[in-house]
């Protein structure tokens, strides 16, 4: 009996720790599901609450709840007005009448919107509400979710901002972009400017590879395809400038800049690829190698224009030596007549011969070189010997008009490297404008001034005085503009030319008053480097 009294008396005590054991251990799983909950709830941003259908109260708030929407959990559940409040003013009739339109439709809400903290916290939220209604349709209760997608947005805004820039970056640079797969020669991305660029239209999605090589110009294709190919069997990047012709006829020059990605067993990955239309810059290189070659055409009917000019003066240039030749060639016939003949006088008449020839020959040389159409050639000349060869041309135009010449050439003046004729061509052209100034002068005297020396640069300094009546202030900055004469027979481009000769040349050409009066033209030419 008592053997059985103390059986009976333990079985209610173990079964009492057995449930208490079984409780600590459900509380602890129901603590740890809490708590790995609310680890997910914060890694993912992710807040939730409840609300009694009935009384509209919030009946729970999680830890991120809390902290996304700025409460204070020792505060206490807030209020339905408290969270309303802090919805973006904004947005937060349109959110709420999204929400009670569907509570009346008895169907859950998904929606994004902005809130407001206290601090001026702006976030952007995405809710999804589930409503649980009666069988008689009576709201129960509210279960929401509310993620912060805040850094999200700001990643998406600043990625859209990056893309705006970058769009707008390449219609200001005119580069257009595009990706294809290596494996399936397809593309996978074409940028808007590469649309623009190359006329295909966006709505009609990506354009094939065929579609692109179809426009590139037919006398560039196959130069193009083989230059692509042999850059993928040398497995390199690739670059090249060729032409697209779109179906409206129009030509575009572009320059295209591939990068080519290879798997470590040499399969080609991807192809990126940058194509710049140059269009605009081409034709504008191309207008100006076609205006140099206007202005060298001008250039070289200036030049004739001066011959015509000094035709008169190089005659008598020319026959000059030709008739001392041809005395001197009388005297050496005379001394063989004689009885013995004079053989040295001979020799030395005949001697004068040949220096006249020589003379006469490069008289000649000079014309020619001025005439001819030849490429300009810069070297090393002596500056003061092409000057003294300018004022025997001009010598019969000055002495025609009683104008005296007064040169100051500076001794030891650094070499001058340039054309040799396109240089005495400017000084021929400033020469003749001065004596024809000073042909119109009935007073005083005509005085034409040719000075050299070194510039405050270390190059050298040309300066043409003369004594005419000088240029009216009001014209002196149009002196140089093509097309301004103050000639009744002039066409205004020489002084154009001789600045363009200049400037080609690294040096500058401007004019001045002198004084008492006149104008005073003057030019530098740059110093010639060791190594020239």
């Amino acid at each position: 009996m008592r053997r059985s009294s103390k059986a009976g008396s333990t079985k209610p005590r173990r079964r009492k720790a057995s449930a208490a054991a079984e409780r600590r251990v459900a509380e602890d799983t129901l603590r740890r599901s809490e708590a790995r909950r609310a680890r997910a709830q914060g890694l993912s941003h992710t807040g939730l609450w409840v609300a009694d259908g009935a009384t509209r109260r919030f009946l729970y708030w999680s830890d991120q709840s809390y902290r996304i929407w700025g409460f204070d959990p020792l505060q206490g559940l807030p209020s339905r007005e408290d969270m309303w409040g802090r919805i973006h003013p904004d947005i937060r009739e349109a959110v709420w009448e999204e929400v009670q339109e569907k509570v009346s439709q008895k169907q859950d809400y998904a929606g994004e919107f902005r809130i407001v903290l206290p601090d001026g916290t702006l976030k952007y939220l995405e809710a999804a509400s589930h409503h649980v209604f009666s069988t008689r349709g009576k709201l129960l209760k509210v279960v929401s979710t509310h993620v912060d997608v805040t850094e999200r947005r700001r990643a998406e805004d600043a990625l859209r901002r990056s893309e705006a820039w970058l769009a707008q970056a390449q219609r200001l640079s005119r580069t257009g972009t595009w990706v294809l797969d290596g494996t399936t020669r397809r593309f996978l991305y074409w940028s808007d400017e590469s649309y623009r660029i190359w006329g295909f239209d966006p709505l009609q999605g990506l354009p094939s590879r065929d579609d692109m090589w179809e426009r590139i110009h037919p006398d560039d294709r196959e130069r193009l395809w083989e230059e692509v190919q042999e850059a993928l069997r040398e497995q390199r990047d690739f670059f090249e400038e060729f032409r697209i012709l779109l179906p409206d006829g129009t030509v575009k020059y572009l320059e295209a800049n591939t990068h080519h990605e290879f798997s470590p067993l040499g399969e080609l990955i991807e192809v990126i690829c940058t194509n710049v239309d140059v269009t605009e810059r081409k034709r504008a290189q191309d207008e100006r190698e076609r205006l140099g070659q206007l202005e060298a055409d001008l250039a070289h009917i200036n030049r004739l224009s001066m011959m015509g000019e000094l035709a008169a003066s190089l005659s008598h240039e020319i026959l000059h030596p030709i008739a001392t030749a041809r005395n001197n060639a009388r005297a050496g016939m005379r001394f063989l007549e004689m009885s013995p003949p004079n053989l040295s006088e001979v020799k030395e008449a005949l001697g004068c011969v040949v220096r006249d020839a020589d003379r006469a020959k490069d008289i000649v040389g000079r014309i020619r070189s001025q005439i001819k159409r030849a490429p300009p050639q810069k070297e090393r000349f002596d500056l003061h010997e092409a000057i003294n060869e300018v004022i025997v041309m001009v010598r019969s135009a000055i002495a025609k008009d009683a104008i005296s010449v007064n040169t100051r050439l500076m001794d030891g003046l650094v070499p001058v490297q340039g054309d040799r004729v396109q240089l005495q061509q400017v000084l021929v052209n400033l020469i003749l404008n001065a004596v024809e100034a000073m042909s119109s002068v009935e007073d005083g005297a005509r005085e034409l001034s040719i000075r050299t020396e070194q510039s405050q640069t270390g190059g050298v300094l040309v300066a043409v005085h003369d004594s005419g009546p000088g240029v009216d202030p009001v014209n002196l900055e149009r002196v140089f503009e093509p097309f301004y004469t103050t000639k009744t027979s002039g066409i205004g481009m020489g002084l154009s030319i001789c600045q363009t000769i200049i400037n080609g040349h690294g040096g500058r050409l401007w004019m001045s008053a002198n004084e008492p009066r006149g104008a005073v033209f003057q030019f530098t030419l740059p110093a010639v480097q060791e190594n020239s």
